[in-house]
């Protein structure tokens, strides 16, 4: 019988988003393999490699470096259940709507949280947060390193040396800088660390990588009570992704394919050359921003390479200027989330996306768009500053 359901076609698009970001075609090619079983002992070795390769971009040698089924948010979902327990203290530095959701997390795992907050666009002072963590002497804390709603970059070293002092562990989102700025999660001192797969990385959405070292694993292992959520148990995950090999899930095979794919062209690449990439983008794309008369919402020295976010000028109609970037360009650009939504535009130039083709065409349609819906700028300045940029590196 006919079905009367047409196949699938999807529009290519730019995406300049918060997420996903576009897919390399080498990467893609890998969805369309046949999938292993994954107990198979030729899948074992692909998750092996993924594992090697995963600490490389972590900067890490903890041995317990995989990934959990899911997008990033089990990920945080993983860090947090798991070296959360009811009545723990746990400090958490809120700054955006992704450490909101951290602090919800840990309320569900009845924990006793301890807010030390920044305004949505700045990051949080890490002096007045290691004092905070003086007076709490907390068990975890929890900060976000890059902070996806408002495009901030959070310090890490100082509020990890203070989280050490009480023996406290550090747990660090890193769902939009991993593989597009340093992380170094060892040498800053993060005991846990989770991601996603489909912004720097440059893989399909569907997986989360994750870090736990050694200190996390004791934490872990000594719990009084058990972990509340059993699909990402991590001592669970790490029986069957290290040599014990215990079924625990079906595994998104095609998924983990593309990711050892994605991680690969990283290591082609070359983890600082890629952080260079990802930085000339951003200062030529800020350039160009700028150039239309548009402001930056973090200041400088706060700001993320991957994810840009800008000011929307007075009178300008937020979800028409997105709308018409996708309808008359294939460009996708993202919104602000809670108190910001409506007053910003966020801008991602993440992995396969972040090249000068893509800065200069969303520069040149936005600066057309916003002059036909009553935004004046000098013509042509977005383009002339961005490429001076470029010309200079």
């Amino acid at each position: 019988m006919p079905t009367s359901f047409r196949e699938l076609n999807p529009p290519e698009r730019i995406l300049m988003g918060p997420g996903p970001s576009n897919v390399h075609p080498r990467v893609l090619r890998m969805m369309s393999l046949s999938p292993l079983g994954h107990m198979d002992p030729e899948f074992f070795k692909i998750m092996d490699e993924v594992m090697v390769l995963l600490r490389q971009v972590f900067q890490t040698e903890n041995r317990l470096t995989i990934v959990t089924p899911g997008t990033g948010s089990s990920g945080m979902e993983a860090a947090i259940c798991n070296v959360v327990e009811p009545d723990d203290r746990v400090v958490a530095c809120v700054a955006g709507y992704f450490g909101e959701r951290v602090c919800d997390m840990v309320e569900r795992c009845g924990a006793e949280l301890t807010r030390k907050e920044a305004p949505w666009g700045s990051a949080v002072n890490p002096e007045r947060a290691a004092k905070v963590i003086d007076k709490v002497k907390p068990d975890v804390v929890i900060l976000v390193h890059a902070e996806t709603s408002t495009g901030v970059c959070q310090p890490v070293e100082a509020i990890s040396e203070a989280a050490h002092r009480h023996g406290a562990l550090v747990v660090a989102d890193a769902v939009t800088s991993l593989g597009g700025s340093p992380t170094k999660i060892d040498e800053r001192g993060i005991d846990v660390c989770y991601s996603c797969t489909q912004k720097c990385i440059g893989a399909p959405p569907g997986l989360a990588p994750v870090s736990f070292n050694e200190r996390a694993m004791e934490k872990v292992r000594a719990r009084k009570t058990k972990i509340r959520n059993w699909y990402l148990d991590i001592t669970l995950l790490e029986k069957y992704w290290t040599q014990e090999r215990s079924y625990h899930h079906t595994a998104p095979v095609n998924l983990v394919y593309a990711l050892h794919e994605a991680l690969r062209l990283i290591e082609q690449e070359g983890l600082e050359a890629r952080f260079k990439r990802h930085e000339l983008n951003h200062r030529a794309l800020v350039a160009g921003l700028e150039a239309m008369g548009l402001s930056p919402l973090p200041r400088e020295e706060d700001r993320l390479w991957m994810l840009n976010t800008m000011r929307i000028p007075d009178g300008v109609d937020d979800a028409v200027v997105r709308r018409r970037l996708l309808v008359e360009h294939n460009i996708e650009i993202g919104s602000g989330l809670g108190q910001l939504k409506g007053k910003i535009w966020r801008i991602g130039i993440m992995g396969y996306s972040c090249n000068p083709n893509n800065v200069l065409l969303l520069l040149s349609a936005l600066e057309r768009i916003l002059a036909e819906e009553g935004y004046k700028a000098p013509a042509g300045a977005a383009i002339e500053a961005a490429s001076k940029v470029y010309s200079q590196t």
